[in-house]
């Protein structure tokens, strides 16, 4: 495993006007992460994997009403753990954000799932609770600051390299990274509970995935690609967890840039690049690969678009390395 002095820097609260909160049940190895936008956010969401668990993806699909949205959920406990939603509408409601609908205020809380039921104890998930939780965690961590990495809210019971039968997955994580274009700050959390294995983005070294009972790593993609056999008929359908729904990779890209919501849905099909960079496979029919793309709309600067498409891809990948490196 790479020395943490190795990990990349920066993290999304350093785009202006975001906030990120975790909470976690540790026992049942599962948990949320609330990504807090505010009331004026633009929004995107681009769906890759064939088995996604999510909620309110359509609101956020060009041509539709509502702009964005006031929080983004990351969730572990596969479709039970949408309910964490709930409970963010209630912390947001509390506190007067959310859509005016006349009547009252809606807030709009798009979430995303992840399959850690079989890590700890599948009859406990993210609930309201939960969701309120993570998100009043979110206001008491001092603008800027960064987010603990690793094995922490949505990242709490997340595994990777589960596709090779007689082989042992590692453990994913949360991992957040951010870069500088120009005056404006791209970054990116992404809970990672691939499939696949998880490499270096910018070496290409292997970080994280399947290895026999002595530890040595097995590399998935590559006897995928040539068909060879590996402890077992080569069927990924029956790895250890490598079943359709019990993989998902799941994360948020954000910048303080001013885009529409044409621009945001394209910043997350941009995203996606990342994950293909460190994730081999990825975007397959096992996983339910999403990325949520968020503008805070805090500066005007005359930045090429294409360079913030360039620097989503890049903060994303930086971030799954990152989710595996902190642990």
């Amino acid at each position: 495993m790479p020395e943490q002095s190795q990990r990349f820097a920066g993290c999304i609260t350093q785009v202006r006007g975001i906030r990120v909160g975790h909470a976690q049940d540790r026992q049942a190895c599962t948990g949320v992460t609330a990504v807090l936008c505010g009331s004026d956010a633009v929004g995107g969401v681009d769906v890759r994997g064939a088995a996604p668990g999510t909620r309110e993806t359509d609101l956020l699909r060009p041509g539709n009403l509502v702009l964005g949205p006031n929080a983004i959920l990351l969730c572990g406990g596969s479709a039970y753990g949408l309910a964490a939603a709930d409970g963010a509408m209630r912390f947001l409601r509390e506190r007067g954000v959310g859509l005016d609908v006349g009547v009252g205020i809606v807030p709009i809380v798009p979430a995303a799932v992840l399959f850690d039921l079989a890590c700890g104890d599948a009859g406990r998930f993210p609930d309201g609770e939960m969701g309120y939780a993570a998100c009043a965690a979110a206001l008491r961590l001092p603008k800027g600051e960064p987010v603990i990495q690793g094995r922490e809210g949505a990242g709490c019971g997340a595994t990777v390299g589960k596709l090779i039968p007689g082989t042992r997955p590692a453990f994913g994580g949360i991992g957040s990274a951010s870069l500088r274009v120009g005056g404006a700050t791209v970054g990116a959390i992404v809970a990672v509970n691939a499939a696949g294995d998880v490499y270096h983005p910018t070496t290409g070294v292997w970080l994280a995935g399947s290895r026999l009972a002595d530890g040595t790593p097995v590399y998935a993609n590559d006897i995928l690609c040539s068909g060879a056999q590996a402890s077992g008929p080569m069927e990924p359908k029956i790895g250890i967890t490598g079943k359709v729904g019990e993989n998902t990779t799941i994360g948020v890209v954000a910048t303080d840039a001013k885009l529409t919501k044409e621009q945001c849905e394209r910043l997350a099909i941009s995203a996606h690049d990342g994950y293909a960079r460190c994730i081999r496979p990825a975007h397959t029919q096992l996983d339910g690969d999403t990325v949520f793309s968020v503008a805070t709309c805090r500066i005007e600067d005359d930045i090429p678009f294409i360079a913030l498409c360039a620097a989503a891809a890049e903060a994303t990948a930086r971030a799954v390395a990152n989710a595996v490196m902190a642990l």
